[in-house]
């Protein structure tokens, strides 16, 4: 029974090998072009930045109208101002993700936009030098997930720059929702593509995409696993084999067994750690906040600023209207990515006391109570940049419920930009430390990050790159044998 398994063992390792090393390879050398080409997107600076000044003396709607003629009656998600070409809009995001823009000129509500609103819009952004309309997307490789579901059809506008930009601007609000380069697209087929197996075609599925992407990497991790058991059983490092190797084998299959015990360890906890990026059976908790959670620490939950709105004394490219412990604020948003609090009646600029927002904090969950108050003036393994921008100082609410909740607050806008519970954190460590390597004395000391990395995933490529030649041997010699 036992050489029974012992073969089978072996004989699945072979086989099934020959198609998951192809995709262990591919892991390998993608993921060190993610290192420095993400996925294109458009960062809160970047979009910012593409904005022009809003024309406050055309504003003569109020943020409570607006919501009016929008039908809402109760506190969005989100509620700002900002300029569709030469029209300043309000931009209403409600609770269940629909998008809504109403004129802040005239009161009426945006449903579409047309080409040349689209290309005003263009003419603003940083690149822009001379934007065209290459054509009209519903959905593409840069867009296809459900995130832009509420903009499509999406405005393509080429800029006509050396750098190859194209934006993707909504035809229904005239949002900006997306650029890219030419540099990203193409590193990104090489990248975040087979990375993700992030084709078009299986990607706008997106249940049919995790299914898929669960199996192949659930099996690739048997696989991982067979592996290293095989190569415990075949290697001897004291009874050692002809000629004092410790191991049976020759050429590919040699450097496969040998690189296979150095990095195993390696190559398995990183296919596991990928595997839970999908968040299989739906074990760990979701990053969002609820809508009761923050509405509890707006302290309102009808609409919010009734009286005509104040002009800043300096340029606004939007302006977000927020509650905060039951008092509306405006926070104001300058191009260079800078956003100040603004008195709602003067317009000028106003410091939160930070005990208000130690106050609000405190009704984030009712049924507990603030255990610790900190105030973070540097990263620390929980609250760090790699990947993303992180705010800095931060302030962390740590409560004493059951799941150990951590909700981190901008001492300068007063908004809440994490929440982190137990659950949450158990994934960090699971998933971006085994996965990204995102240990914080790599990253105090960023070479060392990128040598590691480097280097455990040219062992990871030895590895999987000889599974390919062996398992192509073996295909071919069984295909000789059979014809």
């Amino acid at each position: 029974m036992k050489r029974t398994l012992r073969r089978w063992l072996y004989i699945g390792h072979r086989w099934v090998g020959i198609v998951t090393c192809l995709f262990f390879a591919m892991w390998f050398i993608s993921g060190v072009v993610m290192m420095y080409v993400a996925f294109p997107g458009l960062s809160e600076k970047e979009r910012l930045a593409a904005l022009p000044d809003i024309q406050w003396e055309k504003v003569t709607l109020s943020p409570d109208a607006a919501m009016k003629a929008a039908g809402a009656t109760h506190y969005p998600r989100d509620l700002r101002l900002s300029m569709l070409a030469d029209e300043p809009v309000y931009r209403i995001t409600g609770w269940d993700g629909r998008r809504q823009a109403i004129s802040a000129a005239d009161g009426r509500v945006i449903t579409g936009v047309s080409e040349q609103q689209a290309l005003a819009v263009a003419q603003h952004h940083p690149a822009s030098r001379s934007p065209r309309l290459e054509e009209i997307v519903d959905r593409d490789q840069w867009s296809v997930t459900a995130r832009y579901d509420p903009l499509r059809p999406l405005y393509l506008i080429a800029l006509g720059d050396d750098a190859g930009t194209l934006l993707y601007v909504s035809s229904r609000s005239g949002e900006i929702a997306l650029d890219t380069n030419h540099t990203e697209r193409v590193w990104n087929w090489l990248g975040s593509i087979p990375h993700w197996i992030y084709p078009t075609v299986l990607r706008k599925d997106a249940p049919l995409w995790r299914l898929v992407v669960l199996w192949i990497s659930g099996i690739s991790l048997i696989v991982g696993v067979t592996g290293i058991w095989i190569g415990i059983l075949r290697v001897r490092p004291k009874r050692r084999y002809a000629s004092g190797r410790i191991t049976p084998y020759r050429g590919w299959m040699a450097w496969h067994h040998v690189t296979g015990l150095i990095a195993g360890i390696f190559v398995l906890t990183w296919m596991f750690s990928g595997w839970l990026s999908l968040n299989p059976g739906e074990y760990f908790a979701s990053r969002n906040t609820s809508r009761e959670v923050l509405q509890r620490y707006a302290g309102h939950d009808a609409p919010t600023i009734a009286t005509k709105l104040p002009t800043p004394q300096f340029p606004v490219v939007e302006a977000r209207f927020v509650w905060l412990d039951g008092s509306p604020m405006i926070v104001a948003a300058s191009r260079d990515g800078t956003q100040r609090p603004l008195d709602v009646t003067s317009g000028q600029t106003t410091a939160i006391p930070q005990d208000r927002l130690w106050t609000a904090a405190a009704k984030l969950l009712p049924q507990a109570r603030v255990a610790e108050r900190m105030g973070l003036e540097e990263y620390d393994s929980y609250w760090y940049p790699h990947h993303h921008d992180r705010e800095l100082p931060v302030l962390r609410a740590v409560f004493d419920d059951d799941a150990k909740t951590w909700f981190h607050i901008s001492p300068v806008t007063g908004d809440i930009i994490g929440r982190a519970d137990s659950s949450r954190r158990t994934y960090r460590w699971l998933f971006n430390a085994l996965h990204s390597f995102d240990f914080r004395l790599l990253l105090m000391y960023r070479p060392a990050w990128d040598i590691v990395v480097w280097l455990l995933s040219i062992l990871g490529t030895i590895v999987s790159a000889s599974g390919v030649v062996v398992g192509w041997r073996y295909l071919r010699a069984a295909l000789c044998s059979s014809s």
